[in-house]
């Protein structure tokens, strides 16, 4: 049953999103806000398919900020992409390089204003991150950041990548980190199945922070939901 919906799910929500990622430039035509608000109808469709055809419902403990933030998340499943652009109003997402090149799909999120980094880490990518997330913070958006820069599995706690720091430092926005467990219902590797996943809004990280202590409480934060294997 798991993997036939999982199919299911995978056919209505790939074949819808076809046809939504292929008219947005028709919607960019209204402006960028008309953009953004087509944005956010895609993850509230991606929303109900997930809740009636697999099964995955969402609580949601804490509150986000009402002013923009920088939030840095776990990052388990295709799942909280979604969720986390719904909940937060349209923020801007950074993002792997390779999925801005994505035909079609590649314009669409950089019209729609993701931040795009590049794994090599070089000073000057970096230095363009910050650049970017910067803006969008002094745009009032708030900039959602997977700070160990992979999905992972239960248990699994890799550490926080280059760019962190120097991302909370730079942006000038206050930092919430993000838990939750959406590889208990959607692993990395296998089907899905229907259960609940939890997303908890941390407290706010001040600034003035120094690397050690920064990195240190965002990876504790973030891993709140995810016990070690064995623990």
């Amino acid at each position: 049953m798991d993997r036939l919906r999982s199919a299911l799910f995978k056919l209505a929500f790939f074949g819808g999103s076809v046809v939504i990622v292929l008219l947005a430039p028709l919607t960019a035509l209204f402006g960028q806000r008309a953009f953004r608000r087509w944005v956010i109808f895609w993850t509230q469709y991606h929303s109900w398919c997930s809740r009636h055809i697999a099964g995955i419902r969402l609580r949601i403990e804490g509150t986000p900020r009402t002013e923009p933030a920088l939030y840095v998340s776990k990052h388990q499943s295709f799942f909280e992409t979604f969720e986390l652009v719904r909940l937060l109003d349209a923020p801007a997402v950074v993002m792997r390089q390779e999925y801005a090149r994505i035909p079609v799909w590649g314009w669409a999120a950089r019209r729609y204003g993701i931040i795009i980094i590049d794994r090599s880490g070089s000073a000057s990518t970096l230095r363009q991150m910050m650049r970017e997330a910067k803006a969008a913070g002094a745009e009032g958006r708030s900039v959602i950041l997977f700070p160990e820069g992979t999905r992972s599995a239960m248990g699994e706690a890799p550490p926080v990548l280059a760019g962190l720091t120097g991302l909370y430092r730079a942006v000038g926005l206050p930092v919430v980190p993000v838990a939750l467990d959406s590889a208990r219902v959607w692993p990395k590797h296998g089907p899905m199945r229907p259960g609940v996943v939890t997303l908890r809004f941390g407290e706010t990280i001040p600034a003035g922070l120094k690397r050690e202590e920064i990195e240190s409480q965002v990876h504790r934060e973030i891993n709140a939901l995810n016990p070690a294997r064995g623990a």
